[in-house]
């Protein structure tokens, strides 16, 4: 066991140079195209792009659980980065981003609206109230780039048309007045991940936008990998799950896709115990032996992020041996079956997930779930490790 792991039940592994190849091979998916206005006030000089859109690399949830701080090192060649609240873009700033970073929610209330002290910030709008805001702000700092986010298929937040065409009007008069900087058009599929799910998405938001300037920014991880063709249509893409080596596309692992599993998740066997047929274990007995059984113990529960709803047979990986759990997870155990298998020792290692042989997306299919829930659920009792990878090599490694 390595020392930096002793005394720890429970921890995970985040290797940035994962992050960086995931990176790369998106960035080759994005095939040249003609765009007029794709270059924005703050955007990264030199960036690698072929000609091709450039990529807001979507950093949300403290990096989809692996932490903004430990992933940044891979996301050196991302255009910009987007999050979800101004506080995080400032927590990017933090640790040493100095590109282009573009918040999702845009303004949560009027008092942000005069305290947008730092260049590069780009705003998505959803509502007329963040306008309002912006018009009775006094000036401050750097002038914010604008993106309206257009309500799309996805229907949760956004403009519809009526109101996007007198949210463009209002924010391009305070272009005039150098109350902002610029204005561009935002659009979410909300079902990209399907075969037909672009299409009418597509028409409606070009139907609406395309006789008005200002850069594009569509495509999410799914639109990139299910539908390549898509980026011709777009001056910004915007993936963030399959950055960490995830799919968005189900029945299809990031591996095969070619990305990298960014997040392991470890522990150990922390008790062994044989149980005879019929016998019982668990709270409430809930585990019924159906035959003579070996039962392992994984030092990893609810309590550290594993869902508690994960039912008997989600494949877990003991010590280079594929087993499966028996359900009843408890806030800090995960009971496995280990009947047949070579002999397992006390302290044997387990992954959770996060290796080739047991992808977060197989953990996730087992649960009903995705991928990204189980990235961003790991509570602060697990200890996380940054691998020492070289990030150059893992960019250079994935043809242009």
């Amino acid at each position: 066991m390595d020392t930096e792991t002793i005394g720890l039940r429970v921890h995970a592994r985040v290797d940035a140079s994962a992050v960086a190849h995931n990176l790369a091979r998106l960035r080759s998916l994005l095939v040249p195209r003609q765009a007029q206005d794709r270059s924005v006030p703050g955007a990264r000089a030199g960036s690698s792009t072929g000609g091709g859109p450039l990529i807001w690399a979507t950093v949300k949830a403290d990096a989809y659980g692996h932490g903004v701080q430990r992933v940044l090192p891979g996301l050196a060649d991302a255009d910009g980065l987007a999050v979800t609240q101004i506080i995080d873009a400032r927590a990017c700033r933090a640790a040493g981003w100095t590109g282009p970073i573009l918040v999702y929610g845009g303004l949560l209330e009027p008092a942000e609206a005069r305290h947008l002290d730092f260049p590069g910030l780009h705003l998505a709008l959803s509502h007329a109230a963040q306008i309002d805001w912006l018009e009775n702000a006094a000036p401050s700092g750097a002038p914010p780039w604008i993106w309206l986010r257009f309500t799309g298929d996805i229907g949760y937040t956004g403009f519809d048309e009526a109101g996007y065409t007198i949210a463009y009007a209002r924010c391009t008069a305070l272009v005039a007045q150098g109350r902002i900087a610029g204005v561009g058009h935002l659009n979410h599929y909300g079902r990209a991940e399907q075969a037909d799910g672009l299409a009418l998405a597509d028409s409606r938001f070009k139907a609406l936008t395309g006789s008005l300037p200002g850069p594009r920014s569509c495509c999410n991880s799914a639109a990139l990998l299910r539908h390549p063709g898509a980026v011709q249509g777009t001056d910004w893409v915007r993936p963030g799950l399959a950055l960490y080596g995830a799919s968005p596309l189900p029945g299809i692992t990031g591996p095969a896709l070619g990305l990298r599993p960014a997040m392991s998740l470890h522990s150990r066997i922390v008790g062994i115990r044989d149980v005879a047929a019929g016998a019982s274990i668990g709270y409430g007995g809930t585990i019924v032996a159906s035959r003579n059984m070996r039962v392992g113990m994984v030092a990893c529960g609810y309590g550290d992020g594993y869902p508690r709803r994960a039912p008997a047979n989600t494949p877990v990986w003991v010590d280079g041996h594929a087993a499966a759990t028996l359900g009843a997870v408890t806030m800090d155990l995960i009971p496995v079956d280990l009947t047949g298998l070579p002999p397992i020792a006390i302290g044997a290692p387990a992954v959770l997930w996060g290796i080739p042989e047991l992808p977060v997306e197989t953990v996730a299919h087992h649960l009903g779930t995705i991928a990204a829930e189980l990235l961003t659920s790991l509570t602060s009792r697990v200890q996380v490790i940054s691998v020492a990878q070289s990030v150059a090599a893992a960019r250079m490694a994935v043809p242009r």
